[in-house]
């Protein structure tokens, strides 16, 4: 696979983003946290960030007001497409009832499930998994399950 393809960029939103580069293929090309600091800041930083995601066929993204209207403005400006999602929304799809009972138990389960997906996909391993890059990553899974890109979890992933 080329990694000219489009991809789908997953971000969970906040000051603190979660970012999750996937490729057609339905692998995870690249994760990481990125801190903004300040709502001005993420508002410079967007344009440079979808940029350097390279080119682009879906943004994805996790929660909603002021930081997600940046977003999707620049989106818009760039013509491509937004899902929005709540983290209830795809942690129905990914996560077992008992793993959703909290937002901890949630979080901890999303980083066992992220870092099989960062494994499946051949991705560097990380050294530390900060939640948001977690989440992101998780994120992004359930967007190319929701677009196509991929049937299902693959099994790999699967616990």
């Amino acid at each position: 696979m080329s990694t000219d393809a489009p991809g789908l960029l997953a971000v969970d939103l906040g000051l603190r983003s979660g970012l999750a580069l996937y490729g057609p293929d339905g692998r995870l090309r690249w994760y990481r946290s990125q801190n903004f600091g300040s709502q001005a800041r993420l508002k410079r930083a967007v344009p440079s960030v979808l940029h350097s995601a390279g080119p682009l066929a879906w943004l994805v993204l996790e929660g909603g007001g002021p930081i997600a209207e940046v977003w999707e403005r620049e989106a818009l400006r760039r013509s491509l497409p937004v899902l929005r999602v709540s983290a209830e929304d795809w942690r129905v799809r990914l996560l077992y009832p008992r793993e959703q009972r909290t937002g901890g138990l949630a979080k901890e389960a999303a980083d066992v499930l992220a870092r099989r997906v960062i494994a499946w996909s051949g991705a560097p391993r990380p050294t530390s998994l900060r939640h948001d890059a977690a989440e992101a990553v998780l994120l992004g899974l359930w967007g190319v399950m929701e677009i196509g890109w991929l049937a299902q979890v693959p099994p790999e992933v699967r616990r």
